[in-house]
This record gives structure tokens, sequence and C-alpha cells, in this order.
């Protein structure tokens, strides 16, 4: 990917704030710029592109999820209608006597000036301070200064400062100079018309199911954990347990982790855990043809165009779908894990050992944004995604004039309907600037 810097907030007026820069804020971000509108885009992270960006495959196609989403950033960080901040929050919006909205932003240092930086990773090279990667989900390490991953954008080095020993090393390794220790946190005002939220969703913590044993026992792990290890960006080249380096011969998904589930507060579907489970279950199986891979679940929910077809594709090709909800799982000396569970086709209480255990963790709502909004109330439903007051007409339209909500701020969704409420976003907000003007 071609390194793009950022653009520098040289103007405060725009058509449209977007906050979130994952499938959905870069789809409506592109739509509407496309259409001659100026376009502010906010990220939190150090990178746009979101969790997609992070996957392997998507379903039911198999296609490569990368190939999708890394032209579709780069298309966004070149487009000369859209700027680009990262590393920032709104922390404010206010609407002001003119029908817009005053919005203040933090924008966190990144401790290396951005338009010098040339990605080179020298810094990194020189860097001693080691810490876990969360963009890797803790499988691997990084440096204190780093580029997030591979592929991110733009491709410009931060420094971790919290982890950071401030012995200089990268600054004498950067042949650019563009370490800055005196970076601060800056507080920026500017003024948009409308605003679409797009802020996405959190990932269930499985640590909150005691039985299963997820931080317990190492060999257990996240479905997003496996989705690292299968992706063309993974940290090792191979599927590795972490207890011990081995490559796993009998691995287990348990569905609905954290989701239809009101024990831990979430009893909705998460509409994708079925799907992309049986997806790393057809990758697993190419990657390791010997591997027997076993699918506990309650219900499968195959409902999307060719999706029931993609879950028999993978029975044929060897998985084992098994019905019966886990009610325990306890671990050996050697790493290994015992799975105890009632099997619903014969009616009797089972045990089976497994080398690794995945969690098809569920999707929670991310229902931060709503408290930045000032005299006005983003109202949510009762899950705590934003609320669609026109749901069959206009899902886009929230309780709020001139505020749209696109993607998986509103409701869980696969990819594809992503992108179709983005696009609904977009044109919802369209339809409402030509009205205010």
């Amino acid at each position: 990917m071609e390194t793009q810097q950022e653009t520098c907030i040289n103007e405060s007026l725009y058509d449209v704030l977007v906050i979130g820069a994952g499938i959905a804020g870069e789809e409506s971000a592109l739509k509407l710029a496309d259409m001659g509108y100026r376009v502010l885009l906010v990220e939190k992270e150090p990178s746009i592109g979101g969790k997609m960006i992070l996957l392997s495959k998507v379903f039911p196609t198999l296609d490569c999820a990368a190939c999708i989403t890394t032209p579709k950033v780069s298309e966004t960080a070149r487009h000369p209608n859209i700027t680009i901040l990262t590393l920032t929050e709104v922390e404010e919006i206010v609407r002001d006597n003119k029908n817009r909205f005053s919005v203040t932003l933090k924008k966190k240092p990144r401790y290396v000036v951005e338009k010098d930086c040339t990605g080179c990773q020298e810094c990194e090279k020189a860097c001693p301070a080691i810490v876990n990667d969360q963009f890797q989900f803790n499988l691997t390490a990084r440096k204190a200064v780093y580029i997030p991953f591979t592929i991110a954008n733009p491709r410009v080095a931060l420094i971790d400062i919290n982890n950071c020993l401030l012995c200089g090393a990268c600054e004498k390794a950067c042949p650019s100079n563009c370490i800055d220790f005196s970076q601060t946190e800056e507080q920026l005002k500017i003024t948009a018309k409308s605003v679409i939220v797009s802020t996405g969703f959190k990932l269930f913590d499985p640590i909150q199911i005691e039985r299963y044993g997820f931080g317990r026992y190492k060999n257990v792990i996240t479905s997003m954990q496996m989705e690292r290890q299968l992706a063309p960006t993974r940290p090792f080249n191979n599927i590795l347990r972490p207890s011990d380096g081995k490559v796993p011969d009998k691995i287990a998904y348990i569905f609905c982790t954290g989701s239809r589930d009101h024990t831990v507060g979430n009893p909705i579907c998460s509409q994708v855990c079925c799907m992309y489970s049986t997806k790393q279950a057809q990758l697993l199986m190419g990657a390791l043809p010997m591997a027997d891979v076993s699918l506990y679940y309650i219900n499968i929910r195959a409902f999307g165009k060719g999706f029931d077809e993609f879950y028999e594709q993978a029975k044929d090709m060897g998985a084992k779908y098994v019905k019966g909800k886990i009610a325990s799982i306890t671990e050996k000396e050697n790493g290994n894990l015992i799975l105890r569970y009632e099997d619903i086709a014969t009616g009797k209480v089972t045990e089976k050992e497994h080398d690794l255990v995945v969690l098809s963790v569920g999707i929670l709502a991310n229902p931060g944004i709503t408290r930045v909004f000032k005299k006005e109330r983003l109202e949510t439903d009762a899950l705590n995604y934003i609320r669609q007051t026109d749901l069959l007409q206009s899902p886009a339209i929230t309780s709020i004039e001139g505020v749209f909500a696109a993607g998986t701020a509103t409701a869980p969704m696969d990819i594809p309907d992503t992108i179709m409420s983005a696009g609904a976003a977009a044109t919802e907000t369209s339809s409402y600037l030509v009205r205010l003007s």
C-alpha cells in the first residue's frame, strides 16, 4: 500500500463529520466525497480500516478481505474531498444557532512528525522496549515505537509513551529526524453541517464466562485471535496453539459465546458468528488437512445469500457440527482441554478432548459516542445500539436532525449489510444537506 500522510486541518467548516473510519465510515465518506461534499473523517485508532482490515477472508465467497479493504482504504486516504484525522476522538458536539454542529476534537500526540515519517521502521528496530501487540490480539509482541500493522494507513510510526523507556534510541536511529517527544494533546474545533456516526461494535470479552476458562487456559482463544493466525498479515507462518507452539490436531469452536445469552446481558444473535466460524473451519481444514475441526452450536443461523450452501460445504469438507452447549472446560497437564456437554442428538452428557478451543465471541453495542452530544440526546435502543427512528423506510435517521447512523452502530450485521447501511446513511445525509441549503 502506498504511503499516505494525513491531511492537515486548514479549514474549519465541513459538510459532513464522519465518526469512525471502519468499512461503514469509509463507504459513507467516499460516497459523499464523490458527490462533491467536504468530509472530515475522524478515527480514534492510529490507522483507518476498522476491524475488517484485520480479517483473513470473507464469507461466503472466501474472497481476500485485505484485497477488498486495502483499495478502499487507499481511495479514502487519497480523496481530495476527505480529510482524515487518526488518533482523534470527538469530545463534544453542540448545534449552533445556524443549524450547524460545533465540534470539539481531541487529537492525541503520535510523538512522530507525520509529514516527515517515511515508514522505514528504523526506529522500531532500535527500540529496546517490548510489549504485547494489541493489533495481533496479544498473540505476539511489538516495540514501544511501532507501525500498527503491515498495511496500516497512514503508514506512520507512533510511540506508545506509557511503555516507552525514553532512552532516545529511536531518535538516534531515525534517518528523517521526525521523532518529537515535545508533542502534546491538541484540542481542535471545527463546524460541520451534518454528522454520520459509524462507530462500529465491541467484541464480547469471554473472560466474563468463567466456565470456558479464557484467561486461565492458554489454549482457549477467541475467534479474532484465530482470525489473525489465518490472515495474510498473520504473526506466524502456521497455526499454532499459544501454550507450546504446537500445531493443533483437534480444534473445537464454541458458538454463541456472549450472544443469545441473557446471563451476560446480550440476548440477541450476533448474526455473524455462525458464518465466520464456518469460514475459519474451512480455512483451517485447508491449512491443516489432517486436523479434526468440531463446531459446538445451539442453532445454525445461515440466513443470507449463499450462507446455507457455505455451511453445507463445510460439512462436506469434514467439519463436525455438534448440537450441544458446553457446560465446562477443564485443562489437562499437557495443555489439552476437556469439553463437557450434552449431545442433543443422543441426549447424553459427553466429554471430548481437544488441543485448542476457539470461542466464537459475539458483538456488543459501542454507545460511548452518545455522550458527546450536548443539548440534544442521541437515543439508543434497549441494547444500547443507536435507535433508528424510522427503521423500515429510513434506517439511517436518528433522534437528532442532521445526525445519521451507519453500519453496526445501529445493530449487528455482516459486511454486505454494513456497506448497504453506509450507502443509505450517505444518501440521507446528501438529502439533508440539499434541504439545508
